[in-house]
């Protein structure tokens, strides 16, 4: 059977301006949304877990893998793209500045990581997964919507585009995709059926 890897973006996290992006960790609604994902016909196929290091990835990936009796792969490189220049936006400016993220790629906006590095480095980190991943079973990949949309615009061979991003809401989405040619295999999907929470994802 061929390998599949799932892109899978972290849910729901506690979002607090007192505390590093990175380490915010997944809600109360956002762990029972992650444990919903386990009831999805792929996840028994699941061989090996990966994540980036940031807490609310980290957290995903071991509601995923304790139940799959799976250890965990960390990979920086994983990350979300780099936006400790600013640290927390409000909502209204954090959106404007994925706009321009998204919308000027080859430019750092306000210092924020280049959408074409954080491409070319989150396309590098799934060949990294795929040379660690078990050649026998699927791969979970448990991140962040802002790399997932730069990586989805890769595999669909389309320019950078913030029209590829998961749906508004609060993150929990997955993406499918071939290992053997990184064939899609489908776009952004709900990892369960809560209705979508408007409020900002980080």
């Amino acid at each position: 059977m061929a390998q599949h890897l799932y892109f899978i973006t972290h849910p729901d996290v506690v979002i607090d301006p007192a505390v590093p992006v990175p380490e915010w960790p997944l809600s109360e609604r956002g762990r029972a949304r992650m444990r919903a994902v386990l009831d999805r016909p792929w996840v028994p196929r699941l061989h090996s877990v990966f994540c980036s290091t940031e807490r609310k990835a980290r957290d995903g990936a071991a509601i995923l893998a304790e139940a799959l009796r799976l250890p965990v792969t960390e990979l920086e490189e994983l990350g979300e793209n780099d936006r400790s220049s600013t640290g927390y936006l409000p909502k209204f400016e954090f959106e404007a500045m994925a706009d321009a993220f998204f919308a000027r790629p080859q430019e750092s906006v306000r210092g924020w990581e280049r959408a074409a590095d954080a491409q070319r480095r989150i396309v590098a980190a799934v060949d990294e997964v795929l040379r660690r991943a078990p050649a026998d079973g699927d791969v979970g990949i448990v991140s962040h919507g802002g790399v997932g949309a730069l990586l989805l615009c890769h595999l669909q061979g389309r320019p950078i585009s913030r029209e590829a991003d998961q749906p508004a809401g609060q993150g929990g989405h997955y993406f499918a995709f071939a290992a053997i040619g990184r064939r899609l295999l489908h776009g952004w999907r709900s990892i369960d059926a809560v209705a979508p929470d408007t409020s900002p994802v980080r």
